[in-house]
């Protein structure tokens, strides 16, 4: 049985990605489970947000029409929270985060979530998990 997915999206959200990468060229996700607007998941250009080591890569998104890959990061201490739940990133209407490239859209990223089943869960205990330290060296 393959590893299953820690992130997935929706359709619309890849319709809004591949708006704004128009926009702004590569982008890239980081969740950071803080307060506020922290607690949705912020779209950035990519490089415009510094990982850091202990951030945690949860996966890639390669979505049709957009050439680089979307890198999706979680903050260390929210990936602890949330390492049993699949995540899906959708798009509804409304204000994003201050920092997040959909606010002025109108629009607004958020989570959805699944608990994974006992055998996804027991894939992937022994899965790596790849850190900012690991992945950017």
């Amino acid at each position: 049985m393959e590893i299953p997915s820690r992130v997935d999206y929706t359709e619309s959200c890849a319709e809004l990605l591949r708006e704004l990468t128009v926009m702004h060229g590569p982008l890239m996700f980081h969740q950071s489970g803080g307060c506020c607007d922290g607690s949705s998941p912020m779209c950035y250009q990519r490089g415009e947000f510094r990982v850091g080591g202990q951030d945690v890569l949860l996966g890639e998104f390669v979505i049709v029409g957009i050439a680089d890959p979307i890198q999706i990061w979680i903050s260390a201490s929210q990936f602890e929270y949330w390492k049993h739940t699949h995540l899906t990133i959708d798009v509804v209407a409304g204000r994003g985060g201050g920092f997040s490239l959909e606010s002025p859209e109108g629009k607004r990223f958020l989570i959805r979530s699944r608990l994974y089943t006992d055998e996804e869960w027991a894939l992937l205990e022994q899965a790596p998990i790849l850190t900012g330290l690991s992945v950017l060296g």
